[in-house]
């Protein structure tokens, strides 16, 4: 298989979400990020193990390589899942913060709408948008 070539099956998104269940924030980055893996299918986007990352989880570690785009969801400027797909050397494509990128306060509840999910939502929807206009730009430039 080519360097360029992903492992069969391997979704085209790997999305590395928070999900930490002590705020509001954490729990709507793993919300909206299943919500988004609905809406657009499993191969287009899908959650990926972020405890297998710093675990180097061999199946984890593989199918980020294959994945052609990474993006982060945190919930908070902590930034745990950006800082722990940095730390196992790979570069996410898009970053979001809840908190900043969305402005939703970060509260130490289980306190949030169904309309801050669907922001998160929109929120990683753009992400992926604005992945695919830099590719078609790139491939426009190219020789």
């Amino acid at each position: 298989m080519s360097t360029t070539e992903k492992p069969s099956g391997t979704p085209e998104t790997a999305l590395f979400v928070c999900f930490g269940g002590m705020s509001n924030v954490g729990t709507l980055t793993g919300l909206a990020g299943l919500e988004v893996m609905k809406q657009l299918g499993r191969q287009k986007a899908c959650i990926f193990c972020l405890g297998g990352l710093p675990t180097q989880a061999p199946t984890v570690l593989k199918a980020t390589e294959g994945a052609q785009h990474i993006i982060t969801v945190d919930g908070c400027s902590i930034n745990c899942a950006r800082k722990l797909v940095e730390a196992a050397g790979f570069t996410p494509d898009r970053s979001l913060t809840l908190v900043t990128d969305c402005e939703i306060p970060k509260k130490s509840s289980f306190d949030f709408t169904e309309e801050d999910v669907q922001k998160v939502v929109r929120a990683i929807l753009e992400a992926l948008e604005e992945i695919e206009a830099d590719k078609a730009a790139e491939a426009q430039t190219a020789p």
